[in-house]
């Protein structure tokens, strides 16, 4: 089957290397345009574009694909491009833009998308840091008929997998790049035999994952600990739980809620050793942190973090 394919981050380039292994021809790939990143700012080609690139698979990287937008031009020549490209199918898995009506309708078979998330749960930019946030205790992936509105379209096949206790949005997303790539494939096949019937979303249960922003680091020690362990995994390993110490500002990486009873105050240290860790008092419960950051430093486990850093009889904030 001739596919365009478009996505940008590594879950989406796991997905296209399994369509390059299943013997699909990719002809034409989407990405977002090169970013600057790193202490250079230097810009970096996406994950997505790498692969293609390794494949010798033509790359166009419109900045919008909105005749209507901000740049029309831009818009037109992609659109010129899609319909000159030969082409099957249109296979979307977290490209950043908006697909407009316009570009929905060229492909021959539609675009499907791959969501990572149990739709209509968790709709959105950031399913994976919500579904963990919130303490859900299975996800998975949905692929699904694209249309107009946000993760909307009717589902064609959909997986779940438990949510464990210790997953961070890191170690969630293999598992569900990874699953992703082998049902996308697995639809193509249906597709093939004609034999991928869609459903429509359920109403009940719809919900939207908000893109994660820096501003939610922030930890509030007057929440229950078991809240703030769930904070603290959702945003490992971006943009990474945070708490000030003094004028330090701390990065919380691994912690566990505790039931323990404490009288003080929420953000009090209750002990900072290498046996217990670092625990400290929240509104309901104790939060136990086993894995820190300081500014300009490594992320490291509580023994070596302590070896630099006095949080004895510390507060945080």
């Amino acid at each position: 089957m001739k596919i365009i394919y478009a996505g940008t981050p590594e879950f989406a380039a796991v997905a296209l290397e399994a369509l390059y292994a299943a013997g699909h021809e990719i002809t034409l790939v989407l990405t977002q345009p090169d970013r600057p990143a790193g202490r250079g700012m230097q810009l970096h080609a996406s994950p997505v574009k790498q692969c293609a690139i390794a494949h010798g698979t033509p790359v166009a990287q419109p900045v919008s694909l909105r005749l209507d937008g901000k740049y029309p031009e831009v818009a037109r020549e992609a659109h010129a491009l899609l319909r000159n490209t030969p082409h099957d199918i249109m296979i979307v898995a977290a490209y950043g833009l908006i697909l407009p009506r316009s570009v929905l309708d060229i492909p021959r078979l539609g675009c499907i998308n791959i969501h990572a998330s149990l739709l209509p749960r968790w709709r959105g930019a950031a399913p994976i840091h919500r579904a963990i946030e919130a303490g859900d205790n299975e996800t998975g992936v949905t692929i699904m008929q694209m249309e107009e509105g946000l993760d909307t379209g009717p589902m064609l096949l959909i997986e779940s997998l438990p949510i464990a206790a210790t997953d961070t949005t890191g170690s969630l997303h293999d598992k569900l790049a990874a699953l992703g790539g082998k049902m996308i494939v697995e639809a193509l096949q249906k597709l093939e035999k004609n034999d991928l019937p869609a459903t429509p979303q359920p109403h009940e249960g719809a919900n939207y994952a908000a893109k994660v922003s820096k501003e939610e680091a922030a930890l509030d020690f007057t929440q229950p600990a078991e809240v703030l362990a769930r904070k603290i995994r959702a945003f490992n390993p971006f943009p990474g739980a945070s708490a000030q110490c003094g004028d330090v500002t701390v990065k919380l990486w691994q912690a566990r809620a505790l039931a323990e009873n404490t009288s003080a105050a929420p953000g009090s240290v209750l002990a900072a050793n290498a046996q217990d860790g670092v625990k400290v008092a929240c509104g309901k419960g104790v939060l136990q942190v086993t894995e820190l950051q300081k500014p300009g430093g490594k992320r490291l486990p509580v023994a070596e973090f302590l070896k630099g850093f006095a949080l004895t009889d510390g507060v945080f904030r």
